[in-house]
């Protein structure tokens, strides 16, 4: 069986008094959680009057703040919790949301089964404190991915959403594969959780967990940052940008690294920009990594050439 399957779970938190105290207790209640590691990042509400109370009620309950309590946003606040934790193993939860009874039995089982795995991920739900609309009802059911996927083609299958997306709230993974993938990037605003699941797939053996059933919620209301799209569109590219920065510097194969250009210009294209932009753009990416800029790849996604490949598709098919 399994030893000291302890775990550490990472709480950001920034003005959710409404919703934090549900989180941490959800937590609390998971005899395999030894702490709750709450980064409060700069509330301004009642929050911290909150966490502090919890604090005395439980001493798994630590909570951190950033240097002046400033306010530094969710991957700095991630990265203080796991620079902080103890447990064998991570696990995270978002402010507003929380974890539902058992939420780690089936890990245990599985981390005791695979002994290569990394990290196990699970399906989560939603629960509304706002009114639904009718497309959100239909598309908000279960956020899980929609089959077992083996590790080795977990990347790709995400990449190119072949089969669903996980959660932060539905992942657990070893301590230690921080050593591979390296911490949150706190230079994105929004999508450093999918830079970090991407890594994760790269470098590491993440396994299908529970995935035809929540084991955590994701709460749905009027202030949430995912329904921000204006944001997601442009870091989204920064997320791209920086994960191709990131495979040069650590070896990943070139046959990622096509992946990541592929779906950059896919985004690019959308800007409808003018060639001589788009070649602007090109240097932006390949001339700062001399070992891709000497590469087949830097040729494959000049503009030009996907220009003409785009206008005579039959030429430059194999």
């Amino acid at each position: 069986m399994l030893e000291n399957f302890s775990i550490s779970v990472v709480i950001p938190v920034y003005n959710c008094e409404q919703f934090i105290e549900k989180a941490v207790n959800s937590a609390l209640k998971e005899e395999e959680v030894v702490e709750v590691l709450i980064v409060n990042d700069g509330s301004t509400d009642s929050t911290n009057e909150i966490l502090e109370r919890l604090k005395l009620d439980n001493n798994r309950v630590k909570v951190f703040y950033h240097k002046n309590k400033s306010n530094q946003g969710r991957s700095a606040s991630r990265n203080l919790g796991l620079q902080n934790a103890k447990g064998n193993y991570i696990a995270f939860l978002d402010a507003d949301d929380y974890f539902l009874p058992n939420r780690f039995k089936a890990d245990k089982t599985l981390f005791d089964k695979q002994k290569d795995a990394d990290g196990v991920y699970n399906a989560v739900g939603f629960h509304f404190y706002r009114e639904a609309t009718a497309y959100e009802l239909k598309t908000h059911t279960i956020y899980t991915v929609t089959r077992e996927v083996l590790p080795e083609q977990l990347f790709k299958l995400l990449l190119y959403g072949k089969c669903g997306h996980f959660h932060i709230n539905g992942l657990t993974v070893k301590r230690s594969i921080f050593d591979k993938t390296g911490l949150f990037n706190e230079a994105l605003v929004v999508a450093e959780d999918t830079e970090l699941f991407w890594k994760m797939a790269i470098t590491s053996k993440l396994y299908t967990g529970i995935i035809t059933k929540p084991l955590a919620i994701r709460g749905v209301h009027d202030a949430n940052v995912f329904d921000q799209n204006a944001i997601y569109k442009i870091y989204t590219l920064k997320m791209y940008e920086a994960l191709v920065l990131w495979c040069s510097k650590n070896k990943v194969d070139f046959w990622v690294l096509d992946d990541l250009y592929k779906w950059i210009w896919i985004l690019k294209e959308k800007e409808d920009n003018s060639l001589w932009k788009d070649i602007v753009y090109w240097m932006h990416l390949f001339i700062p990594l001399p070992k891709v800029f000497f590469s087949k790849l830097s040729i494959k996604y000049f503009p030009v050439i996907r220009f003409r490949q785009k206008l005579f598709p039959f030429l430059y098919r194999s």
